[in-house]
């Protein structure tokens, strides 16, 4: 909750000091104190750069406005935080676009599977009439997304025993996915035995061969350090996903403009740097990801799209997503349907 405190002493501000090392202007508390909450590993770039834009958040307002991170699901999982941030208990959050479609099924639209070609579409598509769109879903409830998406990067299948090379070698592969009925969907389609997951038990889930694979894009698993308990990679890209910044509108709201500005603008440029973060580490990655041992092996998804399309996978999400929707993708990801 927004807690409007002008005249607590400084010395309890110093406990509960958001950014290490920052005083706050006339040792005067926050006039406005945020819970933000993350679903990933602390050291992972969203996490990094969030941190850097709260501490020129506080700076910039000489400590009227103080924010601080809960990272790897410390709130709780996706689903408990969506709860919160709805109802008021957490003032802002960021979440890939498809955890967040359990209660807005738009923005799942950019992670249907084997859609985008690169991040040239990608940033056209978000940046422009498709960010827009899902932008306009998510205002409808109680929340506000902020103008620039997070990189959530392309998605990448590991596994324990054998690499992936065609959709034969997904049929009855158990493989954790997150919980999103999208992808639960796709791999069903695709033959394989989907485990739905929160993140925070996906790596037990593999030690544990409760599932013996999973899919997320090399940055997470390289932070969740997933080349421990995988020994293949597959290049597969099979869906693009990125994260929303949000808040709680009401809360939101109730801050003044000027504050909302500097907010808004920290945030916006943390995410640019973001991207920028995620293009140079994916040179780096799968370098870095072999020498921890992972072996990693280039896919023709040709096949995939051509399954799916047989099984009238595009189809199904075009009527889930509805004939608008689908045509602003299009002209970003060629002929589906």
């Amino acid at each position: 909750m927004i807690q409007r405190r002008q005249f607590l002493q400084a010395g309890a501000l110093a406990s509960s000091t958001l950014v290490p090392g920052l005083t706050l202007a006339q040792g005067k508390a926050p006039e406005f104190k945020f819970k933000l909450g993350t679903d990933l590993p602390v050291t992972h770039s969203v996490n990094v750069r969030l941190k850097e834009a709260i501490a020129a958040i506080q700076n910039e307002t000489n400590g009227r406005v103080a924010i601080e991170l809960f990272p790897n699901n410390q709130l709780g999982s996706d689903s408990d935080m969506m709860s919160q941030l709805r109802s008021g208990a957490l003032e802002m959050a960021t979440f890939p676009g498809t955890v967040m479609s359990t209660l807005i099924p738009t923005t799942a639209l950019t992670g249907a599977g084997f859609l985008f070609s690169g991040y040239d579409k990608v940033w056209a598509a978000m940046d422009g009439q498709v960010g827009n769109h899902i932008r306009s879903a998510i205002e409808k409830t109680n929340l506000v997304p902020f103008n620039t998406v997070w990189d959530n990067g392309f998605r990448q299948i590991t596994t324990s025993s054998r690499p992936i090379r065609t959709p034969e070698d997904l049929k009855n592969f158990k493989i954790r996915v997150p919980v999103v009925p999208l992808w639960v969907s796709m791999f069903k389609t695709l033959g394989a035995a989907p485990v739905s997951l929160p993140l925070s038990e996906a790596y037990q889930a593999l030690q544990t061969k409760v599932a013996d694979g999973q899919e997320n894009p090399l940055a997470l698993i390289d932070t969740a350090k997933f080349f421990e308990v995988q020994k293949y990679c597959s290049l597969t890209n099979h869906s693009w996903d990125g994260f929303w910044f949000v808040a709680n509108k009401p809360l939101w709201q109730s801050i003044p403009g000027d504050l909302q500005q500097v907010i808004s603008r920290h945030i916006n440029a943390a995410a640019r740097r973001q991207r920028d973060d995620i293009a140079r580490a994916n040179l780096d990655l799968q370098k870095q990801l072999e020498a921890k041992g992972l072996v990693f092996n280039t896919v023709d998804t040709t096949a995939f799209r051509k399954a799916l399309q047989n099984a009238g996978f595009y189809t199904q999400v075009k009527e889930k997503f509805g004939a608008e929707a689908w045509a602003l993708l299009q002209p970003f990801v060629g002929q589906t349907v």
